[in-house]
Protein backbone atom coordinates (compact mmCIF):
# COMPACT_ATOMS: atom_id res chain seq x y z
CA UNK A 1 0.00 0.00 0.00
CA UNK A 2 1.77 3.35 -1.31
CA UNK A 3 1.55 6.68 0.65
CA UNK A 4 -1.42 7.87 -0.96
CA UNK A 5 -3.68 5.03 -0.60
CA UNK A 6 -2.83 5.46 3.46
CA UNK A 7 -3.56 8.91 3.05
CA UNK A 8 -7.42 8.49 1.22
CA UNK A 9 -7.73 6.01 3.83
CA UNK A 10 -7.27 8.43 6.68
CA UNK A 11 -9.38 10.71 5.27
CA UNK A 12 -12.03 8.35 4.90
CA UNK A 13 -11.78 6.87 8.42
CA UNK A 14 -12.15 11.06 9.41
CA UNK A 15 -14.92 11.61 7.32
CA UNK A 16 -16.87 8.93 8.40
CA UNK A 17 -15.73 9.06 12.34
CA UNK A 18 -16.95 13.25 11.91
CA UNK A 19 -20.38 12.39 10.05
CA UNK A 20 -20.57 9.59 12.93
CA UNK A 21 -20.09 12.72 15.35
CA UNK A 22 -22.51 15.14 13.73
CA UNK A 23 -25.04 12.12 13.68
CA UNK A 24 -25.11 11.51 17.33
CA UNK A 25 -24.99 15.37 18.11
CA UNK A 26 -28.32 15.99 16.41
CA UNK A 27 -30.15 13.22 17.95
CA UNK A 28 -28.97 13.92 21.91
CA UNK A 29 -32.10 15.05 23.39
CA UNK A 30 -31.14 17.91 25.72
CA UNK A 31 -33.76 18.55 28.31
CA UNK A 32 -33.81 21.95 30.57
CA UNK A 33 -35.18 21.86 33.88
CA UNK A 34 -37.29 24.70 32.74
CA UNK A 35 -38.15 26.26 30.09
CA UNK A 36 -38.37 29.89 31.39
CA UNK A 37 -35.42 29.55 33.37
CA UNK A 38 -33.96 32.74 32.92
CA UNK A 39 -37.38 34.88 34.50
CA UNK A 40 -36.78 32.13 37.45
CA UNK A 41 -33.19 32.77 37.84
CA UNK A 42 -34.25 36.54 38.56
CA UNK A 43 -36.85 35.49 41.02
CA UNK A 44 -34.49 33.44 42.80
CA UNK A 45 -33.35 35.33 45.28
CA UNK A 46 -37.02 35.20 46.56
CA UNK A 47 -36.59 31.45 46.89
CA UNK A 48 -33.72 31.99 48.57
CA UNK A 49 -35.32 34.03 51.23
CA UNK A 50 -38.05 31.45 51.53
CA UNK A 51 -35.42 28.13 51.97
CA UNK A 52 -33.83 30.34 55.51
CA UNK A 53 -37.72 31.01 56.58
CA UNK A 54 -38.69 27.48 55.63
CA UNK A 55 -35.21 26.19 57.96
CA UNK A 56 -36.66 28.50 60.98
CA UNK A 57 -39.70 26.55 61.76
CA UNK A 58 -39.63 23.81 64.83
CA UNK A 59 -40.45 21.11 62.27
CA UNK A 60 -40.25 20.76 58.57
CA UNK A 61 -42.29 19.37 55.85
CA UNK A 62 -42.88 15.48 55.55
CA UNK A 63 -43.21 13.26 52.63
CA UNK A 64 -43.83 9.39 52.59
CA UNK A 65 -45.56 6.62 51.08
CA UNK A 66 -47.70 4.41 52.64
CA UNK A 67 -49.59 1.44 50.53
CA UNK A 68 -50.98 3.26 47.17
CA UNK A 69 -50.94 6.85 48.72
CA UNK A 70 -48.23 9.89 48.95
CA UNK A 71 -48.57 11.75 51.50
CA UNK A 72 -47.38 15.04 51.91
CA UNK A 73 -47.53 17.20 55.83
CA UNK A 74 -46.72 20.39 56.36
CA UNK A 75 -45.50 21.60 60.09
CA UNK A 76 -47.69 21.42 62.84
CA UNK A 77 -47.44 25.00 63.93
CA UNK A 78 -48.82 25.81 60.12
CA UNK A 79 -51.74 23.54 60.57
CA UNK A 80 -54.24 25.67 62.16
CA UNK A 81 -54.93 27.87 59.15
CA UNK A 82 -54.68 26.31 55.83
CA UNK A 83 -51.98 27.40 53.42
CA UNK A 84 -51.88 27.09 49.46
CA UNK A 85 -48.92 26.78 47.12
CA UNK A 86 -47.24 24.69 44.81
CA UNK A 87 -46.18 21.02 44.24
CA UNK A 88 -43.50 20.07 41.66
CA UNK A 89 -42.17 16.53 41.97
CA UNK A 90 -38.84 16.99 39.83
CA UNK A 91 -37.84 13.95 38.12
CA UNK A 92 -33.94 15.20 37.39
CA UNK A 93 -33.43 11.78 34.41
CA UNK A 94 -36.59 12.45 32.86
CA UNK A 95 -38.69 15.45 32.40
CA UNK A 96 -41.86 13.08 31.37
CA UNK A 97 -42.36 12.31 34.84
CA UNK A 98 -42.46 15.83 36.23
CA UNK A 99 -45.68 16.08 38.16
CA UNK A 100 -47.11 19.30 39.21
CA UNK A 101 -50.00 20.02 41.42
CA UNK A 102 -51.34 23.12 43.63
CA UNK A 103 -50.93 22.18 47.26
CA UNK A 104 -54.07 22.85 48.77
CA UNK A 105 -54.09 21.01 52.18
CA UNK A 106 -56.70 19.89 54.57
CA UNK A 107 -57.39 21.56 58.14
CA UNK A 108 -54.28 18.72 59.17
CA UNK A 109 -52.29 20.45 56.84
CA UNK A 110 -51.94 17.40 54.69
CA UNK A 111 -52.47 16.52 50.94
CA UNK A 112 -52.63 12.97 49.46
CA UNK A 113 -52.40 11.56 45.68
CA UNK A 114 -52.26 8.28 43.98
CA UNK A 115 -49.33 6.62 43.76
CA UNK A 116 -50.47 5.55 40.36
CA UNK A 117 -50.02 8.92 39.17
CA UNK A 118 -46.51 8.45 39.67
CA UNK A 119 -44.12 6.17 37.74
CA UNK A 120 -41.68 4.97 39.98
CA UNK A 121 -38.40 6.67 40.53
CA UNK A 122 -36.21 9.46 42.07
CA UNK A 123 -37.46 12.72 42.71
CA UNK A 124 -36.69 15.78 44.23
CA UNK A 125 -39.85 17.41 45.32
CA UNK A 126 -40.56 21.56 45.45
CA UNK A 127 -42.81 22.28 47.76
CA UNK A 128 -43.64 25.92 48.01
CA UNK A 129 -46.46 27.78 50.33
CA UNK A 130 -47.52 31.06 51.80
CA UNK A 131 -48.67 30.84 55.21
CA UNK A 132 -49.48 34.41 56.83
CA UNK A 133 -48.31 36.80 53.93
CA UNK A 134 -45.36 34.95 54.54
CA UNK A 135 -43.68 32.45 51.36
CA UNK A 136 -42.28 29.16 52.22
CA UNK A 137 -39.85 26.90 50.21
CA UNK A 138 -38.36 23.43 51.00
CA UNK A 139 -37.38 20.31 48.63
CA UNK A 140 -37.27 17.11 50.07
CA UNK A 141 -35.80 13.85 48.04
CA UNK A 142 -38.17 11.27 47.49
CA UNK A 143 -37.84 7.63 45.65
CA UNK A 144 -40.84 5.31 44.78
Amino acid sequence: MNWGHKLSLTILVFIGLMSYLVYRSLNTDFQLVEKDYYNNELQYQQVIDAAHRTNELKEGVHIRADNNLVIVALPAEMKKEISKGKLWFYCAYDSKRDRKFSFEPDENGVQVFEKSQFEPGNYTVKVSWSHKDKNYYKELQFSL
